[in-house]
C-alpha cells in the first residue's frame, strides 16, 4: 500500500470504528474533502488514489479509485460501478460514462453503491443503508444506462483516459468513454443471501 493511503487510513480510521462506521468516514471524506476537478476547474489530471490524496482532486474515476484504496486498507470489499450518462445536459452535447463504488456491508451480507463524486446544487450524493442516493439518476429515454455489474478493477478504458490526459478540462469535455463497449475485466463480487444469480 502506499505511504500516502497508509498516512490517509490513520488519519481517519481508528480500531473503535465498525467497518461500516469505516465505510461512511472514508465516503464522507473523498466526497466532501477531495474536490472534483470538473467542478474547481483545475486541468491537472490525477489517476492513482495517492495521486488524488495529495493533490486533493480529480474526476469522478480518480475519486473512486481513492475511495476504494482507504477501503481495502481496512480489509472491506469494495468493486468499481458505471452509469452511462449525458455529458451535460442535452444529448447532442455527448455521453461518458460516470464511476462510483460498490462496498460489501458485511453486518448486512449485501453490497451497497457510493458515488463519492462530490456535491453541488442539483447533485446530492449520500451514505444511507436504507435507500441508494447517488449523484445521478438514469433516464432511460435518453439514452442513459445503469451498468449493475460490480468490477474487481477499474475499467481499463478510464484508467487510459486518465494516464493519456494532461489538461483534465480538455479531457473531461472531449476524451472520456462514452459507454462500456464489452466486458473488459472479469466481474468478481460475492453473493448475498438469497441471491440466486
Amino acid at each position: 500500500m502506499h505511504p500516502v493511503i497508509q498516512r490517509l487510513a490513520r488519519q481517519l480510521f481508528n480500531n473503535k470504528q465498525s467497518a461500516t462506521e469505516k465505510i461512511e468516514v472514508a465516503f464522507h471524506y473523498v466526497r466532501d474533502d477531495i474536490q472534483h476537478s470538473w467542478d474547481i476547474q483545475n486541468k491537472v489530471v490525477t489517476c492513482s488514489a495517492a495521486d488524488v490524496a495529495e493533490v486533493g482532486h480529480g474526476i469522478c474515476y480518480a475519486k473512486s479509485n481513492l475511495l476504494s484504496a482507504l477501503l481495502r486498507s481496512q480489509g472491506i470489499p469494495t468493486g468499481f460501478c458505471y452509469q452511462r450518462l449525458m455529458l451535460f445536459d442535452t444529448p447532442d452535447k455527448g455521453y461518458c460514462l460516470h464511476a462510483l463504488n460498490a462496498v460489501y456491508i458485511a453486518e448486512e451480507d449485501r453490497w451497497i453503491r457510493l458515488d463519492a463524486r462530490g456535491n453541488k446544487p442539483c447533485v446530492n450524493a449520500q451514505f444511507s443503508l436504507v435507500k441508494e442516493q447517488l449523484a445521478f439518476s438514469i433516464t432511460i429515454d435518453l439514452d442513459e444506462v445503469e451498468y449493475k455489474t460490480i468490477y474487481a478493477v477499474p475499467l481499463e478504458d478510464t484508467i487510459q483516459v486518465l494516464r493519456s490526459n494532461v489538461d483534465a478540462l480538455y479531457m473531461y469535455r472531449n476524451r472520456l468513454p462514452a459507454a462500456i463497449i464489452e466486458e473488459q475485466s472479469l466481474p468478481v463480487r460475492k453473493k448475498a443471501k438469497g441471491e440466486n444469480k
